[in-house]
């Protein structure tokens, strides 16, 4: 039976990677996809890993209509055997709908991989639906970790290394941006509760303020 998957994680844990994966399986089977992302690190139309692994793609815009988008596909006589989807966490609400009806009146399967919670650890709108509607989630057993050596489990905007927790839900940006520029790193809660990045522990172990001070 067709399902709708959910693969979800932190950020750096693989989800890209597990997507491009699928689609060379599924390749080298002789199957053919269609592929979707939304503000990949790479630009528009692109799926990409920070392995350096990269493919091109249907960009998802807002308004698209995914599920009319897959028919028209098929009515021009294009092969559609699976879709996947990157970065699904961005979704509307009502596209991951779309995707539930490419599952059901289509038989295809839809593999979609995002994260679950944004900087504030709040559910995007697309991974909340998703969670609703998916057949089966799945979480990636690649597991992204902490500054402090423990499970990562939430994703923190910075800027300029310190955590900030207000401002857009979508900023696109990653785990490796330069100092000064909006960036993401991945905390355990304790930390995420602490806003404690790894930039903001080095400065604090460096500050003059919290260096034992000599006794007369």
């Amino acid at each position: 039976m067709p399902e709708l998957v959910f693969f979800s994680g932190t950020m750096d844990c693989g989800k890209s990677t597990l997507a491009l994966q699928r689609i060379h399986n599924r390749s080298a089977r002789g199957l053919q996809g269609v592929i979707f992302t939304r503000d990949d690190r790479a630009g528009e139309g692109k799926l990409s890993s920070r392995l350096g692994l990269m493919t091109d793609a249907v960009e998802a815009a807002p308004e698209m209509d995914l599920y009319a988008y897959v028919v028209g596909r098929m009515s021009q006589g294009d092969r559609v055997d699976y879709l996947i989807v990157d970065e699904a966490q961005f979704l509307a609400s009502e596209q991951v709908d779309q995707l539930a009806r490419v599952v059901d009146d289509l038989d295809l399967d839809v593999f979609t991989f995002g994260i679950t919670t944004d900087f504030r650890a709040r559910l995007f709108p697309g991974s909340q639906r998703l969670i609703e509607l998916a057949d089966r989630i799945e979480a990636l057993q690649v597991e992204a970790m902490c500054w402090c050596g423990a499970r990562a489990t939430h994703n923190a905007r910075t800027v300029g290394g310190q955590m900030v927790v207000e401002g857009e839900q979508v900023v696109v940006g990653d785990v490796s941006c330069p100092a000064g520029e909006v960036g993401y790193e991945v905390l355990c809660r304790r930390h995420h509760r602490r806003r404690m990045t790894s930039a903001a522990v080095r400065a604090g172990a460096l500050s003059p303020d919290v260096l034992p001070v000599a006794a007369d």
